[in-house]
């Protein structure tokens, strides 16, 4: 299997790429296909498909916000069941925010990821694939050790309409396990700067920002 950085939505296979997402996410978490042509060339925006020979299997898009010393794992894609694509993605994420973190002589706190409620989000299929399941999803990422920060979160659609998703958890996944709580000014600021991108925010999303602005810390809860 070969780990592909895709940097331009000409490269050849960028369109199966965006076709294996809107396979496996709802409409209002996909990024239109054009839209993708100015962020996907930002060198800070790591975007990597696995190749199963000329096939996208797999995808995974993360960041490293060096300044603040997380990461964020935008979206980890199994495309199909029993080739070990999890592990694969996952491996090689890790190898490179390490090399990322050593370059820029940082050591992270950790990794933060909108993770699915499967409760609230029972009506997608997840383009029918099984490790997409998100009460699969769920439980390997709580054995990886991420955890839920205990706030009401809705984040912005991606599909720029301003619409409020409230189906997925903000968690993290901390470097030391017995952390307990993250500072919020830190959430906010990853938060207003991972989605400056986004023009239309809903009112529940600032009003979320208002309310972790008058909080300390923020604590962090089993997934």
């Amino acid at each position: 299997m070969t780990y592909h950085r895709i940097t331009s939505i000409d490269d050849r296979y960028f369109k199966p790429f965006h076709q294996l997402l809107q396979t496996i996410f709802p409409p209002e978490e996909v990024l239109e296909y054009e839209l993708w042509r100015e962020p996907i060339q930002d060198p800070a925006i790591y975007v990597y498909a696995a190749l199963d020979g000329e096939e996208v299997v797999g995808a995974t898009e993360y960041r490293y916000y060096k300044e603040l010393r997380v990461a964020m794992t935008d979206f980890t894609i199994i495309g199909k069941a029993s080739l070990g694509i999890g592990r694969f993605l996952m491996r090689n994420r890790e190898q490179h925010l390490e090399q990322i973190m050593k370059d820029s002589g940082t050591v992270s706190l950790g990794m933060f990821a909108e993770i699915y409620d499967p409760y609230r989000a029972g009506i997608h299929s997840f383009g029918g694939v099984s490790p997409m399941n998100p009460i699969v999803r769920r439980e390997v990422l709580s054995h990886m050790g991420y955890k839920r920060l205990e706030l009401t979160y809705v984040h912005p659609s991606w599909d720029h309409e301003g619409a409020a998703v409230s189906e997925l958890d903000l968690c993290f996944l901390p470097q030391n396990e017995e952390l307990s709580e993250l500072p919020a000014p830190l959430i906010v600021s990853f938060l207003t700067g991972y989605y400056e991108a986004l023009p239309n925010k809903p009112e529940a999303w600032h009003a979320m920002i208002e309310q972790l602005k008058t909080k300390e810390t923020v604590k962090l809860a089993p997934l």
